[in-house]
């Protein structure tokens, strides 16, 4: 008598797991948004590529050894070429501590990148020529190494642009936040 074929057992019903947060700390997840501790990790490692990249690109334009901050200094001094007071600066960054400005400034100044013009007692800060010419060699080159790569998907300055969006409110929050937890 012919054997009789066996079937193999049905496989089991595959569930898809639920996707584990990706977080650079796993005790501050909450059961309320994981996703605001998955952003928070998205934040930190975007944050740290930013600045990497703000630092190697002016690197590249010529100006060697300045920290992120300072070229972010650079830029905002030399945006739409108006002065700029030090608490304009701070207010403009969301930097609390001035200090941290006035360093980066003065280290711009030392580099002849920038000039602080005294008003009486107030002191403005513009960008030189030189410091325009490397702001401008900057320019270029994030066109070439960052802006080209935009054009491999047409949805992704859209995307861009939402984020601003997002980036904008989640900063008021955070600094809502700050100033709750301040008066703890």
């Amino acid at each position: 008598m012919p054997k009789k074929a066996v079937s193999p057992p049905p496989a089991p019903a595959i569930r898809p797991a639920a996707a584990s947060p990706i977080v650079s700390s796993a005790h501050l997840v909450s059961p309320q948004s994981a996703e605001l501790s998955e952003f928070e990790f998205g934040l930190i490692v975007a944050g740290n590529a930013f600045h990497r990249w703000i630092a190697h690109c002016m690197s590249a334009a010529g100006l060697k050894d300045l920290t992120p901050l300072d070229v972010l200094v650079l830029h905002h001094v030399t945006h739409r070429a108006r002065d700029k007071r030090l608490a304009d600066i701070c207010f403009i960054m969301n930097v609390e501590d001035t200090h941290l400005i006035n360093y980066a400034l003065k280290k711009l100044q030392n580099l002849g990148v920038v000039v602080g013009s005294k008003n009486g007692k107030e002191v403005t800060y513009a960008s030189t020529e030189i410091g325009r010419g490397y702001v401008q060699r900057y320019r270029e080159i994030r066109e070439a190494c960052l802006i080209n790569a935009l054009k491999a998907d047409d949805g992704l300055n859209r995307d861009i642009g939402e984020l601003a969006r997002l980036l904008r409110v989640l900063s008021g929050m955070y600094d809502q936040a700050a100033r709750a937890a301040a008066s703890l």
